[in-house]
């Protein structure tokens, strides 16, 4: 069975090396708590057993353009598994 009708939502992003990447968003959503704003996405890529590459960030919106910040809290990180989980339970 297709996914018809849903539509895939395409961001761009800033490589390390500067060049601009199209990825696919996966999901975008935030801790209430915390008001940290994360967002899931992947560049399609598959690994060893053919499963797709996802990476997660943290959206920095403070400078006014939003930057893609590296999740390095421990306590964070184990929240966004969780929510990882989720996700791949619902597919």
């Amino acid at each position: 069975m297709e996914n018809q009708g849903i539509e895939k939502r395409i961001m761009s992003i800033v490589a390390e090396d500067g060049s601009m990447e199209q990825v696919e968003v996966i999901l975008a959503f935030e801790f209430k708590d915390t008001k940290k704003e994360y967002v899931i996405y992947t560049k399609n890529e598959r690994d060893e057993n053919d499963n797709v590459t996802v990476y997660v960030s943290n959206v920095d919106r403070s400078s006014g353009e939003p930057k893609l910040l590296g999740v390095d809290d421990e306590e964070e990180w184990n929240r966004v598994k969780d929510v990882l989980r989720e996700l791949s339970k619902s597919e």
